[in-house]
């Protein structure tokens, strides 16, 4: 019997857009625009006791053979806004939003964040990301000029200028004295100046030390520069890798980058995205996931997906008829803009080779090709099962906790929290009560102030 203490599972909500993992034509399903559907999402979660809500970003509406995919629409509001609002209505749960590095400033994000950090009590994380097209950029000043090879680099140099600022308060620089009329202490508060090779600025940040000293940073990055820049930088990874064997491997490459920095084993947590399908019985909840996965694949959708590997207009042919004869254009994509899955396909003739192969092999439509070499749900069974199956992959090390993507919003987390989360404390694997107020707190990371005292120490 292993003598290793049993892992405490992290579980966060995403609260997801329009998109193909949503099923929005459900009767149950709401708007994904209105506030109530934020705030139904995120106090189920903080019911469930989750770790934080998170909200991805879409800069521009993808479009396909140069129109607006009216089946992918994001049509959020702002990620700040959303955020402050839900921090005046949650008192626990961690505000995680995406943000940008490639066409923002360095002193209007960290003043947003620091803001949100106080509104919230200290709840407050950024998800650091790239744009990797120049569709996107074409939204911004920046659009197209700035190299892909470049944009780690501008995003390295963009949070650590944000840090500078972070910490450009040390937080005893408020004296407030009403005796003495004493409200500062040190005139030259906030006092920062960096430059560097994508910023050169100066002056005094203009908010105080928040009660997390920065947000808590996560990053999303699958690439080896993304992996490298999660172990020197992030306090959490976003993960596709939700399986026991590819999350083993994954966990153990960015874990094992950490040594390197300077940083501890449990100073970076790995959490995969996760979608779930409950039911009765293991048997119901499987006929009830093909039915989900066929309702999130409708005709219309199985040809733009096709589309991605084709790199041409499909709209000609039957979703329920064969593979189309012709081959895929090899050519840089036009046909799917703004859209990261076209860079899943990097030999677009050998993937349409195996495909018909495949279709050819068990009689399978456009649409049911589709549906077979697409995500499919990560846990499916019963509540029993759903919960064993996640803490055993915690336990393996696959990964450190999941990120709920549930398919109808907003009440399709509900479930989950009352059937599932249960039985994850019973295990004792997952809290019943916070026990402390920050997000850092509840993911078992130390306060930077804590870390710099650490350092000064044992120098």
């Amino acid at each position: 019997m292993s003598d290793k203490p049993l892992k405490q599972v992290h579980l966060a909500a995403h609260f997801p857009g329009v998109n193909n993992t949503t099923v929005w034509s459900d009767p149950e399903a709401g708007s994904h625009i209105e506030f109530s559907s934020f705030v139904h999402l995120a106090q189920t979660a903080e019911r469930a006791k989750f770790d934080f809500l998170f909200l991805a970003e879409g800069l521009r509406l993808r479009e396909q053979g140069g129109e607006i995919y009216d089946l992918d629409v994001v049509g959020r509001p702002d990620t700040f806004t959303v955020l402050t609002a839900l921090a005046a209505v949650t008192e626990r749960l961690g505000l995680t939003g995406t943000i940008n590095s490639t066409f923002n400033e360095p002193y209007e994000v960290a003043r947003q964040f620091a803001s949100l950090d106080h509104l919230s009590a200290g709840r407050a994380a950024w998800n650091v990301v790239t744009s990797w097209d120049a569709f996107t950029g074409e939204n911004f000043r920046r659009g197209g000029f700035l190299p892909q090879e470049e944009r780690y680099s501008r995003a390295k140099e963009f949070l650590a200028t944000a840090h500078e600022l972070f910490d450009s308060w040390h937080g005893d620089e408020i004296a407030a004295d009403r005796r003495t009329g004493t409200f500062l202490r040190d005139a030259r508060a906030g006092a920062f100046a960096h430059q560097g090779q994508h910023f050169d600025i100066q002056g005094q940040f203009n908010v105080p030390r928040s009660p997390q000293g920065r947000p808590v940073i996560f990053q999303a990055g699958d690439s080896e520069e993304g992996r490298e820049f999660a172990a020197a930088s992030a306090d959490a990874i976003f993960s596709r890798h939700a399986t026991l064997k590819e999350g083993q491997a994954f966990y153990g490459d960015v874990k094992g980058r950490l040594a390197r920095y300077g940083r501890a084993h449990d100073q970076l947590l790995i959490l995969p995205a996760a979608t779930f399908v409950l039911g009765d019985t293991d048997a119901q909840a499987q006929e009830l996931a093909r039915e989900v996965r066929r309702r999130q694949v409708s005709g219309a959708t199985a040809i733009k997906h096709l589309e991605f590997v084709w790199n041409r207009d499909l709209s000609g042919y039957d979703p329920d008829g064969p593979l189309p004869d012709v081959d895929p254009d090899p050519g840089e994509h036009t046909v799917a803009r703004g859209r990261a899955q076209v860079r899943m396909f990097r030999d677009p003739l050998a993937t349409a080779r195996e495909w018909r192969e495949r279709a050819a092999a068990h009689n399978w439509s456009i649409r049911d090709l589709v549906i077979e070499t697409g995500s499919r749900q990560t846990f499916v069974g019963t509540p029993a099962t759903v919960a064993e199956t996640i803490n055993d992959l915690v336990q393996a090390d696959a990964s450190d906790g999941f990120i709920l993507v549930p398919h109808v919003t907003p009440g399709g987390l509900d479930a989950f929290a009352d059937t599932v989360v249960p039985l994850l404390q019973e295990r004792g694997v997952h809290r019943t009560e916070y026990e402390g107020t920050t997000l850092r707190d509840h993911l078992g990371l130390t306060h930077p102030d804590a870390e710099a005292r650490t350092l000064r120490a044992a120098s």
